[in-house]
């Protein structure tokens, strides 16, 4: 029986895939998969998959005929899964030697659902270990008592599918797949209903996944429309959470989240498009008025003034505005 499953979805990052095969070589053992996914790459990365799928212990190389995103790659690669545990990687990021051991011995030893991981993130040369933001570590926990508070950062905030370790058992119940065709903020949906509906899970204080940022293939680096992609992925979490049995606990903390995020992309909105710069102000004002207004009003009255004054603004914008009125919001 195959141990563990790793799936890496790869799209244009031949300069970048060596160093997460060389990784996942160093973490290779006879019951290990690597589910290698080229969604419709146009650069070399299909040559040096193909030549992992020879050379690679446990590789299995598949390809998307065009291109579907990181979540449709990911739930092609769980859905050719074979293994009792499930991890994730991507492919402009890499592993420690032997990681994937240490964290199937962790899980297998606390007999959890899933175990959240630390992780190293590499900016150039610099590195910074950013931590799972919940205290109590290497103990069983209920993952729905790691949702609140609404006002501090919380698991839900720590979304990074591939830091951790998830059992077979979450696959078969319907809580690993991810929603096909987002572009961005895949994970949001994704860690707030594993936090909804898994029964235990623990923290695990391992280091071993860096993980890339300011690649300038990377979509959060690029302003175009796919960006826009974490507006149907925060109305996920909104629609799925508002159906909880504690949605009026669990819905401050969510629609808070919701408009921080919102604030953040009016504040760097310079970086798009300038149609989709338009386009986020629209759909943004939209889905303000979609949430709850008094738990709109007690996020934003929650934040500093900068972003309490993007948000009341875009809250009083008409709806539909566009053009020179969007430009002046």
């Amino acid at each position: 029986m195959v141990k563990l499953s790793v799936i890496v979805p790869f799209f244009n990052v031949q300069t970048f895939a060596p160093d997460v095969l060389r990784s996942l070589r160093a973490n290779a053992r006879e019951d290990f998969e690597f589910i290698l996914v080229d969604d419709c790459s146009t650069d070399g990365t299909p040559a040096l998959l193909e030549r992992a799928g020879h050379e690679l212990p446990g590789a299995v190389v598949l390809r998307h005929e065009r291109n579907g995103g990181l979540a449709t790659a990911r739930n092609t690669g769980l859905d050719a899964a074979r293994g009792e545990y499930l991890a994730f990687l991507d492919g402009d990021d890499w592993l420690a030697p032997g990681y994937y051991d240490r964290l199937v011995a962790y899980i297998e030893e606390l007999a959890v659902d899933f175990v959240r991981t630390d992780h190293v993130q590499c900016t150039g040369r610099t590195r910074t270990v950013q931590r799972v933001p919940h205290g109590r570590r290497g103990v069983v926990l209920d993952p729905r008592g790691a949702i609140l508070p609404a006002d501090r950062s919380t698991s839900v905030d720590y979304p990074y599918a591939w830091a951790g370790i998830y059992h077979r058992r979450l696959l078969d119940e319907g809580l690993l797949h991810f929603r096909d065709g987002l572009r961005t903020a895949e994970d949001r949906p994704w860690i707030w209903r594993l936090h909804r509906e898994a029964r235990t899970f623990a923290v695990a204080g391992l280091l071993g996944v860096f993980y890339r940022r300011g690649v300038a293939t990377s979509l959060t680096q690029i302003g175009d429309v796919r960006q826009l992609d974490f507006l149907r992925a925060f109305d996920q979490v909104i629609e799925e959470t508002a159906l909880d049995r504690n949605a009026t606990e669990f819905l401050p903390k969510a629609v808070r989240t919701y408009c921080a995020i919102i604030a953040h992309h009016l504040t760097n909105i310079e970086r798009f498009e300038p149609q989709v710069a338009r386009a986020l102000r629209t759909k943004s004002a939209g889905a303000l008025r979609r949430l709850p207004p008094e738990l709109v009003k007690d996020a934003v009255n929650s934040m500093d003034y900068d972003r309490a004054v993007l948000l009341r603004r875009l809250r009083r914008r008409p709806a539909g505005a566009t053009g020179a009125a969007g430009a002046a919001a």
